[in-house]
């Protein structure tokens, strides 16, 4: 037998590593005893390593969450093994390739920070999505996507011309395999038939004021009220204007001697920033819904 030297043991080991499938488990169900028990003997069944397991159950709504990294497994056969051994739990679950770069529709208009920020993130390879292409009713943004080397497409949106874009919107969803739409400080309000169409899968991104602050303006408005703290929230899409779950907030204090455009800035860029961290959470299926509320698993 040839002795393996320590640099081709590590080289071998890491080949090994990289071969190995990494996968996401994504599960929830009503709680009750035996849950874990039966996901981990199917993982052991399907060949699998759990690498991190997080867990949560609900007081409120009675329900048990849980995400799970597998290594080793094929994707398949874990699928058909956590089907097998959760059957008497009427689980809903998800296996997911953790490498896969989620597939990403981005709405925008005039305002570029968000869509900036997203791009960027993407770019130097720290958002773990691919962007299919960004969509707008306005054209100012398209520089900044032909920058990024981004597809960019733009009409503008009247009442009239809304139905055919969003249909347009729905042609790219399905025909570009998409997986998440993200609202980059869209300005327009989506119909109720594309929400529906959109449920679970797009993410709206909007200043904390809300209500207190609706309309134009908001940071004027909230100048003139004296606000102590300014920030943005980032939820799920639904048909009830910014009222779909919440999957990530930030605030930042303020005070008077700040003018409006300083408010501005520094809203912006919690609404970059806070976004941003709701698309990756997402995209690494980190983000479970319960009612009108999330589990996020961080």
């Amino acid at each position: 037998m040839v002795p393996v030297s320590g640099p081709e043991r590590a080289r071998s080991h890491l080949q090994y590593s990289v071969a190995m499938s990494e996968l996401v488990l994504t599960l929830q169900c009503p709680d009750r005893p035996g849950i874990v028990h039966a996901i981990t003997a199917a993982i052991v069944a399907a060949g699998g390593n759990i690498t991190e397991l997080q867990q949560f159950s609900s007081p409120d709504s009675g329900q048990f969450f849980t995400r799970i990294e597998v290594q080793g497994s094929d994707a398949a056969e874990l699928r058909e093994a956590v089907g097998v051994q959760t059957a008497e739990f009427g689980a809903s679950f998800h296996v997911d390739d953790a490498t896969r770069r989620t597939r990403t529709l981005i709405l925008a208009s005039k305002a570029g920070h968000a869509l900036n920020e997203l791009l960027y993130r993407t770019h130097s390879g720290t958002l773990p999505i691919e962007v299919v292409g960004v969509m707008a009713n306005h054209d100012v943004l398209a520089p900044m996507a032909r920058f990024y080397g981004v597809p960019f497409e733009h009409r503008y949106v009247t009442p009239e011309s809304k139905p055919d874009f969003e249909a347009e919107i729905r042609r790219v969803v399905d025909e570009q395999d998409v997986q998440l739409v993200v609202l980059a400080r869209y300005m327009q309000i989506l119909s109720p038939e594309l929400c529906a169409f959109l449920e679970g899968r797009a993410i709206n991104i909007h200043h904390s004021f809300l209500p207190g602050f609706k309309g134009a303006n908001p940071y004027r408005q909230a100048h003139t009220r004296g606000v102590k703290l300014i920030g943005a929230t980032a939820h799920f899409v639904t048909g009830d204007l910014d009222e779909g779950p919440i999957i990530e907030q930030n605030v930042v204090r303020v005070d008077h001697t700040m003018s409006v455009p300083k408010l501005v800035q520094k809203g912006q860029a919690q609404e970059s920033q806070t976004l941003a961290e709701a698309v990756r959470l997402f995209a690494e299926h980190r983000v479970l819904a319960d009612g009108h509320r999330t589990v996020i698993f961080r």
